[in-house]
Formats: structure tokens, sequence, C-alpha cells
């Protein structure tokens, strides 16, 4: 049982990393996806994508199930962006948001999947 659970955190682990650097690859975006100066697309892939990173590295630091819940809402936030604040007719930034947010969301759902249908430990 010892060695599922293990296991499991590395899997956690790992989701964590990811959704850090997909949070940095947003907060990017603007600049590597030539978005920079269209100020809303911007100002959403910037304060998005340092969101997800800040609850990633929290969730690498002491892991808690609301960072997840927070990271499947932000990753959704992300997706939705572009139609909420207006810019999805900027390509790059519409692909950018989306793809992330869906990457995001799916792996916050993921790990909370995980966290809620884990065996109990057996005593």
């Amino acid at each position: 049982m010892l060695g599922n659970t293990a296991r499991g955190e590395e899997r956690e682990i790992a989701i964590d990393l990811a959704n850090l650097v997909m949070g940095l690859s947003l907060a990017a975006a603007p600049w590597m996806l030539g978005f920079s100066a269209y100020e809303p697309a911007a100002l959403s892939a910037v304060f998005i994508g340092d969101a997800i990173a800040i609850v990633a590295v929290l969730a690498l630091v002491s892991f808690a199930a609301w960072q997840e819940w927070l990271n499947l809402c932000l990753g959704i936030s992300a997706g939705v962006a572009p139609w909420i604040a207006g810019f999805s007719e900027t390509t790059n930034a519409t692909y950018g948001h989306v793809l992330v947010g869906v990457i995001v969301a799916a792996m916050a759902a993921l790990d909370l999947t995980m966290l809620y249908l884990r065996p109990a430990p057996m005593d």
C-alpha cells in the first residue's frame, strides 16, 4: 500500500510541476506569441499565468485540496478569458489562453480525482 501512496504523491508532484510550467508559459505568452501590444490579452495572460504558477508552488510546498480547486477555476478562467475580456479575435492570445486553460483544468481535475478516489489507508 505504501508503494501506491508514494506513486500517487509522485503523480501529484508531477502535476504541480506541470501546472507551474503552464502558468509561467501563459505569463510569458504575450512576448513569446507576439501579443504583448494588445493590453487586455497581455494582462490576462500575465495575471492568470502568475496565479496558476503561484498556486502550483504553494501545492508543491504544502499540498491542500483547495489549491487544486483554485487551479481548476484558474484553468477554466484562462480558457474563457478571450471571450469574457473581448480579445478572442487575437488568435495567438486565444490559442495560448485556451490551450493552457484546458491543460491546467484537466490536470487539476485529475489531481482532484486522485485525491478523492484514493482508497483510505488500512490500519
